[in-house]
């Protein structure tokens, strides 16, 4: 799930070639920094001689696959990257005037549309990814990690209206617990599911007429068939009724 943010590539001194030209606000360096005749990396600075941008060719084609933007900063700030070399950017790498890497944005379907966003702690470690399944330009899935990257919670927006209605919680090694669901899309759970070894149906709790407590429970043995219902008829929190299966 995490991306790996491309490596840097600075212009700092021993270039053969390069030539100077102007535009509206400063200058334009441009190198060729591999002397094979070609132009690769152009650098903006403004009329207080301050680096605002630098602009690169990796391969070679002419056009640029990277920018890196200072904004006057002595380390980028940003970080945009075409990854699959066809005109467009694809990733957009966020840092903090240190140079620490806080967010990475990517258009992971190569569509155009940026439906993947990291964020990461200050020791480089994921803490989010949010991503847009349905591709209708909002977030709709959100993974939380803990500090050792491991995924503890999942929320979903299952029906595009902005809002989440299913949570998913891991546990050791990452394996699913339990999921919760807002069946009634009221922004508030209404359904409990709880696992064992991420797979084994333990039980389940519904609140079926929408208090925010549950009044029926369904057990389920270790080969996931259901073997008991408890309800709670009157809703003051207590089984009043068990049923068996057979």
């Amino acid at each position: 799930m995490k991306t790996t943010p491309l490596p840097l590539k600075f212009f700092l001194t021993g270039f053969l070639y390069f030539t100077l030209t102007s535009f509206v606000e400063g200058a334009v360096i441009q190198v060729d920094s591999d002397f094979d005749g070609k132009l690769d990396q152009w650098q903006y600075k403004s009329n207080e001689d301050h680096l605002l941008k630098i602009e690169y060719d990796k391969n070679g084609d002419g056009k640029v696959d990277q920018i890196d933007i200072f904004e006057g900063n002595e380390k980028p700030i940003r970080v945009e990257l075409d990854r699959n070399l066809d005109g467009n950017i694809d990733q957009i790498q966020h840092y903090n005037k240190e140079f620490i890497l806080e967010s990475v944005e990517k258009d992971s379907q190569f569509s155009g549309q940026m439906d993947w966003h990291e964020f990461y702690n200050a020791k480089n470690k994921i803490l989010r990814l949010e991503t847009d399944k349905n591709a209708d330009g909002k977030k709709d899935v959100f993974q939380f990690f803990s500090e050792s990257e491991k995924l503890v919670r999942v929320e979903y927006d299952t029906s595009s209206d902005g809002n989440v209605d299913r949570w998913e919680k891991f546990g050791e090694n990452e394996s699913l617990e339990s999921v919760t669901f807002d069946t009634n899309h009221d922004g508030k759970p209404n359904q409990w599911q709880f696992f064992v070894n991420s797979t084994q149906l333990k039980r389940i709790e519904h609140d079926t007429n929408f208090d925010g407590k549950a009044d029926r429970w369904e057990y389920f043995n270790d080969f996931g068939k259901l073997e008991r219902v408890e309800l709670d008829r009157n809703h003051d929190g207590k089984p009043d009724l068990v049923r068996l299966s057979e």
